[in-house]
Parts: C-alpha cells; structure tokens; sequence
C-alpha cells in the first residue's frame, strides 16, 4: 500500500535518512556481512537512501530496485544519476517481481514488507529471485508498533494477518530461506538475514 500524507513526509527527512544509514545499515552489516560485489534488489526503494548504502555499505556490483509510489520512483532516479548504470529503478510491486528467478546475490527490505498485505507472498517473491545462496537482509516494523493505538490513528498499515519477530522467522522458513540471525528492539522493530536454502518457486 502507499503511503499516506504523514508517512511520506517521514521517509523523506534528514532524519529517516539518517536511521537508515547509522542505524539500519550498520545492524544488517553486522548480522550478514557485505556482498563484495554481485547484483542486488531492494524492495522499496523510496528516495533512493537505501540503494546508495547497497552500493557503498554492502558493496553491491548494481542494485536494481522498485517502489509501488511512481512519486518516490522520480525522486530516487534523481538522486541516483551519479550512480549511472549502477541503479536500476521501477515502478513496481513485492508480491509479483518482474525478473527471472535466481537473478540476485542479495534482497534488501528497509521496512517495505510490513505495508504489504499479502507479506508472505512477498518472502516467496524473495526466494524466488535470489540465487541459491543468495542473502536477504531485512529491517521490519512489528506487530507490537503498528498495533499501538497512537500509530493506528496517524499511520496507514494493513491490519490483518500482521507479523511479530516470530512470525516473521516463520514467514521466512515457510518461503525457502534458512534463517540466520535476526535481533529486535522492545518487540517493535526488527532486524533479519537469511539466505535461499531451496530450489523455490520456479513461475517466471
């Protein structure tokens, strides 16, 4: 889902920036370690913060990356130019990835999967497009924040079906991916990788 007046200004501020890059980014290194090369994809990809810390933190060869908002597709290719043919970017959706299968070293999700209905979906998309072996780093909003009342009145999030740490790890496994390590903070937010451990889905 998209996101409302108030989400979008918080994902487009100095701040979240800031989150993403001394925060999220040092976690999932730690727990998963760089690419040091290789072909990447990131699930939602905003104003383009996270593709420049695929790129430069993680070490990625090229990072091709979508959003489901064309909106913050125009303002990631604008801060991407210096990039060059380095950054891919679409329009488009996590529940059905317009590549082939086994196509990427590493998935990156900076906080994208929880707007997503249908999530699991989303993880076997995931499976599908990693290589065997291939990592999935993963940074999630959890049940406990979204269900929070003062949250509930000012954001927009599907309601049904939402995951805790637990969950998720399951969501994970039930996917294909063998899990390694996943962290969180006062059961709000957390923090995953793992990597593609089955043949998966072939479609496509």
């Amino acid at each position: 889902m998209r996101l409302n007046r108030l989400e979008f200004a918080l994902m487009n501020n100095p701040l979240r920036a800031a989150i993403q890059r001394y925060v999220e980014a040092p976690q999932l290194l730690q727990m998963g370690g760089v690419m040091s090369g290789g072909r990447a994809l990131e699930l939602g990809c905003g104003r383009g913060v996270g593709t420049e810390l695929i790129l430069d933190v993680f070490k990625a060869e090229r990072v091709d990356a979508f959003d489901l908002d064309p909106r913050m597709v125009a303002l990631a290719r604008k801060r991407l130019v210096p990039r060059g043919s380095k950054a891919h970017l679409w329009v488009g959706d996590a529940t059905a990835i317009p590549v082939l299968s086994g196509t990427y070293d590493a998935v990156f999700d900076f906080g994208i999967i929880h707007h997503i209905s249908q999530w699991r979906q989303a993880l076997r998309e995931v499976t599908r497009v990693l290589k065997l072996g291939g990592r999935f780093y993963a940074e999630e909003v959890l049940a406990r924040f979204i269900n929070h009342p003062i949250m509930k009145r000012l954001l927009d999030h599907p309601r049904a079906d939402r995951f805790d740490a637990l969950s998720f790890r399951a969501g994970l496994t039930e996917a294909g991916l063998l899990q390694h390590k996943s962290r969180q903070f006062v059961g709000a937010i957390g923090w995953f990788t793992a990597s593609r451990a089955t043949s998966g889905p072939t479609r496509r």
